[in-house]
Protein backbone atom coordinates (compact mmCIF):
# COMPACT_ATOMS: atom_id res chain seq x y z
CA UNK A 1 0.00 0.00 0.00
CA UNK A 2 2.78 2.43 0.79
CA UNK A 3 4.07 1.54 -2.36
CA UNK A 4 1.19 2.41 -4.27
CA UNK A 5 1.14 6.27 -2.55
CA UNK A 6 4.96 7.20 -3.17
CA UNK A 7 3.77 5.85 -6.81
CA UNK A 8 0.65 7.83 -6.68
CA UNK A 9 2.50 10.85 -5.46
CA UNK A 10 5.46 10.56 -7.53
CA UNK A 11 3.06 10.64 -10.48
CA UNK A 12 1.35 13.75 -9.49
CA UNK A 13 4.77 15.74 -8.80
CA UNK A 14 5.64 14.34 -12.44
CA UNK A 15 2.16 15.43 -13.99
CA UNK A 16 2.44 19.11 -11.81
CA UNK A 17 6.26 19.36 -13.15
CA UNK A 18 5.11 18.79 -16.98
CA UNK A 19 2.12 20.81 -16.66
CA UNK A 20 4.80 23.69 -15.29
CA UNK A 21 7.25 23.28 -18.13
CA UNK A 22 4.53 23.59 -20.69
CA UNK A 23 2.79 26.27 -19.62
CA UNK A 24 6.20 28.12 -19.17
CA UNK A 25 7.04 27.05 -22.75
CA UNK A 26 3.86 28.20 -24.15
CA UNK A 27 1.92 30.80 -22.62
CA UNK A 28 1.55 32.35 -19.35
CA UNK A 29 -1.70 34.14 -20.55
CA UNK A 30 -3.45 30.45 -20.64
CA UNK A 31 -1.36 29.04 -17.55
CA UNK A 32 -3.20 32.28 -15.36
CA UNK A 33 -6.82 31.68 -17.22
CA UNK A 34 -6.49 28.03 -16.12
CA UNK A 35 -5.23 28.96 -12.20
CA UNK A 36 -8.69 31.53 -12.28
CA UNK A 37 -10.69 29.04 -13.99
CA UNK A 38 -9.09 26.12 -10.75
CA UNK A 39 -10.13 28.63 -8.37
CA UNK A 40 -14.15 29.10 -9.83
CA UNK A 41 -14.12 25.21 -9.78
CA UNK A 42 -13.04 24.95 -6.36
CA UNK A 43 -15.14 27.90 -5.24
CA UNK A 44 -18.52 26.20 -6.13
CA UNK A 45 -17.30 22.55 -4.49
CA UNK A 46 -16.89 23.99 -1.25
CA UNK A 47 -20.31 25.97 -1.53
CA UNK A 48 -21.94 22.73 -2.19
CA UNK A 49 -20.35 20.68 0.44
CA UNK A 50 -18.03 22.95 2.86
CA UNK A 51 -20.81 24.40 4.94
CA UNK A 52 -20.74 21.18 7.50
CA UNK A 53 -16.79 21.88 7.35
CA UNK A 54 -16.77 25.38 8.00
CA UNK A 55 -18.89 24.88 10.93
CA UNK A 56 -16.45 22.40 13.00
CA UNK A 57 -13.78 25.53 12.62
CA UNK A 58 -13.65 26.73 15.73
CA UNK A 59 -12.77 30.77 14.91
CA UNK A 60 -14.95 30.90 12.28
CA UNK A 61 -18.13 32.16 13.98
CA UNK A 62 -20.69 29.54 15.06
CA UNK A 63 -23.92 30.73 15.86
CA UNK A 64 -27.48 29.10 15.47
CA UNK A 65 -28.89 31.89 13.46
CA UNK A 66 -26.17 31.10 10.66
CA UNK A 67 -27.79 29.20 8.45
CA UNK A 68 -26.12 26.90 5.75
CA UNK A 69 -25.97 29.91 3.29
CA UNK A 70 -23.80 31.86 5.39
CA UNK A 71 -21.65 29.43 5.43
CA UNK A 72 -21.43 28.97 1.91
CA UNK A 73 -20.86 32.44 1.94
CA UNK A 74 -17.96 32.40 4.29
CA UNK A 75 -16.45 29.52 1.86
CA UNK A 76 -16.97 31.49 -1.49
CA UNK A 77 -15.55 34.65 0.03
CA UNK A 78 -12.41 33.13 1.36
CA UNK A 79 -11.61 31.46 -1.71
CA UNK A 80 -12.19 34.57 -3.49
CA UNK A 81 -10.00 36.38 -1.44
CA UNK A 82 -7.25 34.61 -1.78
CA UNK A 83 -7.44 34.41 -5.21
CA UNK A 84 -7.41 38.14 -4.92
CA UNK A 85 -4.89 38.34 -3.04
CA UNK A 86 -2.57 36.01 -5.45
CA UNK A 87 -3.23 37.92 -8.93
CA UNK A 88 -2.57 41.72 -7.13
CA UNK A 89 0.65 40.52 -5.70
CA UNK A 90 1.55 39.52 -8.88
CA UNK A 91 0.11 42.63 -10.74
CA UNK A 92 2.12 44.85 -7.98
CA UNK A 93 4.99 42.95 -9.28
CA UNK A 94 4.73 43.54 -12.64
CA UNK A 95 4.56 47.14 -12.80
CA UNK A 96 7.11 49.05 -14.19
CA UNK A 97 7.94 46.09 -16.83
CA UNK A 98 8.15 47.09 -20.27
CA UNK A 99 9.84 44.54 -22.39
CA UNK A 100 11.05 40.88 -21.60
CA UNK A 101 14.75 41.79 -20.92
CA UNK A 102 13.47 42.80 -17.59
CA UNK A 103 14.36 40.35 -14.82
CA UNK A 104 10.85 40.46 -13.54
CA UNK A 105 9.19 39.45 -16.88
CA UNK A 106 10.39 36.16 -15.90
CA UNK A 107 8.49 35.50 -13.11
CA UNK A 108 5.70 36.02 -14.76
CA UNK A 109 6.35 33.64 -17.23
CA UNK A 110 8.36 31.07 -14.84
CA UNK A 111 8.07 29.52 -11.57
CA UNK A 112 4.62 27.85 -12.05
CA UNK A 113 5.56 25.23 -9.35
CA UNK A 114 5.81 27.63 -6.88
CA UNK A 115 3.19 30.13 -8.04
CA UNK A 116 0.95 26.74 -7.62
CA UNK A 117 1.78 26.17 -4.03
CA UNK A 118 1.88 29.90 -2.74
CA UNK A 119 -1.65 29.95 -4.51
CA UNK A 120 -2.68 26.79 -3.12
CA UNK A 121 -1.14 28.65 0.82
CA UNK A 122 -2.84 31.87 0.27
CA UNK A 123 -6.33 29.95 -0.18
CA UNK A 124 -6.00 27.94 2.77
CA UNK A 125 -4.60 30.80 4.74
CA UNK A 126 -7.69 32.84 4.39
CA UNK A 127 -9.92 29.94 6.34
CA UNK A 128 -7.64 30.75 9.01
CA UNK A 129 -8.76 34.16 9.10
CA UNK A 130 -11.36 35.94 11.69
CA UNK A 131 -15.01 36.78 10.54
CA UNK A 132 -14.51 40.33 10.65
CA UNK A 133 -11.78 40.63 7.68
CA UNK A 134 -14.27 38.39 5.65
CA UNK A 135 -17.14 40.46 6.59
CA UNK A 136 -15.13 43.78 5.64
CA UNK A 137 -13.59 41.54 2.31
CA UNK A 138 -17.73 41.29 1.25
CA UNK A 139 -18.54 44.24 1.80
CA UNK A 140 -15.62 45.96 -0.29
CA UNK A 141 -16.16 42.95 -3.31
CA UNK A 142 -19.60 44.26 -4.46
CA UNK A 143 -18.10 47.04 -5.82
CA UNK A 144 -15.44 44.80 -7.70
CA UNK A 145 -18.20 42.74 -8.61
CA UNK A 146 -19.77 46.06 -10.28
CA UNK A 147 -16.37 46.73 -12.05
CA UNK A 148 -15.97 44.39 -13.03
CA UNK A 149 -19.74 43.83 -14.84
CA UNK A 150 -17.82 47.38 -16.57
CA UNK A 151 -15.02 45.65 -17.94
CA UNK A 152 -17.13 42.88 -19.15
CA UNK A 153 -19.18 45.73 -20.96
CA UNK A 154 -15.92 46.84 -22.24
CA UNK A 155 -14.77 43.04 -23.58
CA UNK A 156 -17.71 42.58 -25.37
CA UNK A 157 -17.39 46.18 -27.17
CA UNK A 158 -14.05 44.66 -28.21
CA UNK A 159 -15.07 41.44 -29.36
CA UNK A 160 -18.39 42.93 -31.18
CA UNK A 161 -16.15 45.62 -33.07
CA UNK A 162 -13.90 43.02 -33.91
CA UNK A 163 -16.25 40.96 -35.60
CA UNK A 164 -18.10 43.73 -37.25
CA UNK A 165 -14.70 44.83 -38.88
CA UNK A 166 -13.77 41.63 -39.53
CA UNK A 167 -17.23 41.52 -41.96
CA UNK A 168 -17.17 44.79 -43.21
CA UNK A 169 -13.41 44.28 -44.21
CA UNK A 170 -14.80 41.30 -46.85
CA UNK A 171 -16.69 44.14 -48.56
CA UNK A 172 -19.51 42.17 -50.09
CA UNK A 173 -23.18 42.10 -49.92
CA UNK A 174 -23.60 38.90 -48.32
CA UNK A 175 -21.46 39.96 -45.32
CA UNK A 176 -23.68 43.17 -44.79
CA UNK A 177 -27.09 40.91 -44.95
CA UNK A 178 -25.40 38.53 -42.66
CA UNK A 179 -24.58 41.47 -40.05
CA UNK A 180 -27.77 42.72 -40.70
CA UNK A 181 -29.91 39.63 -39.97
CA UNK A 182 -27.68 39.11 -36.75
CA UNK A 183 -28.06 42.58 -35.62
CA UNK A 184 -32.30 42.00 -36.09
CA UNK A 185 -31.56 38.66 -34.20
CA UNK A 186 -29.71 39.94 -31.48
CA UNK A 187 -32.43 42.55 -30.61
CA UNK A 188 -35.62 39.93 -31.44
CA UNK A 189 -33.77 37.72 -28.38
CA UNK A 190 -33.31 40.47 -26.36
CA UNK A 191 -36.93 42.11 -26.35
CA UNK A 192 -38.37 38.67 -26.45
CA UNK A 193 -36.30 37.82 -23.62
CA UNK A 194 -37.15 40.90 -21.35
CA UNK A 195 -40.73 39.69 -22.03
CA UNK A 196 -40.17 36.15 -20.67
CA UNK A 197 -38.94 38.45 -17.56
CA UNK A 198 -42.34 39.88 -17.45
CA UNK A 199 -43.35 36.60 -16.82
CA UNK A 200 -40.96 35.20 -14.12
CA UNK A 201 -40.64 38.06 -12.04
CA UNK A 202 -44.01 39.97 -12.52
CA UNK A 203 -46.56 37.26 -11.07
CA UNK A 204 -50.42 38.16 -11.59
CA UNK A 205 -51.47 39.63 -8.33
CA UNK A 206 -48.26 40.85 -7.01
CA UNK A 207 -46.83 44.35 -6.55
CA UNK A 208 -43.44 44.06 -8.30
CA UNK A 209 -43.35 47.23 -9.44
CA UNK A 210 -39.22 47.31 -8.50
CA UNK A 211 -39.05 44.11 -10.78
CA UNK A 212 -41.03 45.68 -13.84
CA UNK A 213 -39.05 49.42 -13.44
CA UNK A 214 -36.13 47.07 -14.24
CA UNK A 215 -37.48 45.34 -16.60
CA UNK A 216 -38.63 48.11 -18.96
CA UNK A 217 -35.26 50.12 -17.97
CA UNK A 218 -33.57 47.42 -19.69
CA UNK A 219 -35.69 47.26 -22.81
CA UNK A 220 -35.45 51.26 -22.78
CA UNK A 221 -32.42 51.07 -23.14
CA UNK A 222 -31.65 48.40 -25.89
CA UNK A 223 -33.94 50.55 -28.01
CA UNK A 224 -31.72 53.82 -26.84
CA UNK A 225 -28.73 51.72 -27.96
CA UNK A 226 -30.01 51.38 -31.56
CA UNK A 227 -31.15 54.89 -31.56
CA UNK A 228 -27.47 55.92 -30.50
CA UNK A 229 -25.95 53.61 -33.10
CA UNK A 230 -27.48 54.93 -36.19
CA UNK A 231 -27.55 58.18 -35.76
CA UNK A 232 -25.66 60.06 -38.21
CA UNK A 233 -23.10 61.67 -36.48
CA UNK A 234 -22.18 58.75 -34.12
CA UNK A 235 -20.66 56.47 -36.89
CA UNK A 236 -21.66 53.71 -34.91
CA UNK A 237 -22.60 49.85 -35.40
CA UNK A 238 -25.91 48.30 -34.44
CA UNK A 239 -23.99 44.72 -34.19
CA UNK A 240 -22.53 46.04 -30.78
CA UNK A 241 -25.09 47.73 -29.82
CA UNK A 242 -27.54 44.63 -30.33
CA UNK A 243 -25.32 42.28 -28.73
CA UNK A 244 -25.00 44.57 -25.54
CA UNK A 245 -28.54 45.02 -25.43
CA UNK A 246 -28.66 40.96 -25.05
CA UNK A 247 -26.18 41.32 -22.42
CA UNK A 248 -28.70 43.97 -20.65
CA UNK A 249 -31.20 41.56 -20.28
CA UNK A 250 -29.03 38.41 -19.19
CA UNK A 251 -27.43 40.93 -16.18
CA UNK A 252 -31.22 41.89 -15.34
CA UNK A 253 -32.19 38.44 -15.30
CA UNK A 254 -29.30 37.31 -13.17
CA UNK A 255 -30.04 39.99 -10.67
CA UNK A 256 -33.61 39.45 -10.36
CA UNK A 257 -33.13 36.20 -9.90
CA UNK A 258 -30.89 36.28 -7.13
CA UNK A 259 -33.78 38.22 -5.02
CA UNK A 260 -34.78 35.76 -1.94
CA UNK A 261 -36.40 32.19 -2.95
CA UNK A 262 -39.69 33.19 -0.80
CA UNK A 263 -40.18 36.78 -2.25
CA UNK A 264 -43.46 36.31 -4.13
CA UNK A 265 -41.87 38.51 -6.85
CA UNK A 266 -39.41 36.05 -7.51
CA UNK A 267 -41.56 33.24 -9.96
CA UNK A 268 -38.31 31.53 -10.07
CA UNK A 269 -38.19 30.60 -5.97
CA UNK A 270 -38.87 26.95 -6.68
CA UNK A 271 -36.52 25.32 -9.18
CA UNK A 272 -33.14 24.37 -7.94
CA UNK A 273 -32.59 24.00 -11.66
CA UNK A 274 -32.59 27.59 -12.61
CA UNK A 275 -30.04 28.64 -10.20
CA UNK A 276 -27.72 26.23 -10.87
CA UNK A 277 -28.40 26.61 -14.69
CA UNK A 278 -27.59 30.25 -13.53
CA UNK A 279 -24.54 29.71 -11.68
CA UNK A 280 -23.32 27.29 -14.34
CA UNK A 281 -24.08 30.08 -17.11
CA UNK A 282 -22.41 33.00 -14.86
CA UNK A 283 -19.04 31.09 -14.23
CA UNK A 284 -18.81 30.34 -18.01
CA UNK A 285 -19.80 33.47 -18.69
CA UNK A 286 -16.70 34.98 -16.44
CA UNK A 287 -14.07 32.29 -17.95
CA UNK A 288 -15.12 33.45 -21.66
CA UNK A 289 -14.36 37.43 -20.35
CA UNK A 290 -11.50 36.34 -18.84
CA UNK A 291 -9.86 34.13 -21.09
CA UNK A 292 -10.99 36.83 -23.76
CA UNK A 293 -9.22 39.32 -22.09
CA UNK A 294 -6.14 37.68 -21.36
CA UNK A 295 -5.63 36.37 -25.43
CA UNK A 296 -6.78 39.93 -26.65
CA UNK A 297 -4.31 41.89 -24.36
CA UNK A 298 -1.69 39.46 -25.54
CA UNK A 299 -2.04 40.10 -29.11
CA UNK A 300 -3.26 43.70 -29.33
CA UNK A 301 -1.63 47.37 -28.64
CA UNK A 302 -4.93 48.98 -28.65
CA UNK A 303 -6.97 46.72 -25.72
CA UNK A 304 -7.72 49.03 -22.96
CA UNK A 305 -4.60 50.79 -23.71
CA UNK A 306 -3.24 53.64 -25.83
CA UNK A 307 -1.37 52.63 -29.17
CA UNK A 308 2.12 53.17 -27.84
CA UNK A 309 1.99 50.83 -24.99
CA UNK A 310 4.22 48.10 -24.94
CA UNK A 311 2.80 44.63 -26.02
CA UNK A 312 4.56 43.05 -22.93
CA UNK A 313 3.49 45.31 -20.74
CA UNK A 314 -0.09 45.52 -21.19
CA UNK A 315 0.49 41.48 -21.11
CA UNK A 316 2.00 41.33 -17.84
CA UNK A 317 -0.07 44.06 -15.91
CA UNK A 318 -3.61 43.22 -17.61
CA UNK A 319 -3.68 39.28 -17.55
CA UNK A 320 -2.17 39.04 -14.07
CA UNK A 321 -4.70 41.39 -12.84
Amino acid sequence: MSCLFSCCAASTCGLCSSVASGISSKSARLGYCGLFGLSLVVTWILREVGAPLLEEIPWISSSETHTKAWYQTQAVLRVSMGNFLFFAILALIMIGVKDRNDRRDGWHHGGWIAKMVIWLLLIILMFFLPDIVITIYGDLSKFGAGLFLLVQVIILLDFTHSWNDAWVEKDEQKWYIALLAVSIGCYIAAFAFSGILFIWFNPSGNDCGLNVFFIVMTMVLAFAFAVIALHPTVNGSLLPASVISIYSAYVCYTALSSEPRDYACNGLHHSSAVSVGTLLLGMATTILSVLYSALRAGSSTTFLSPSSSPRAAISCLFVTY
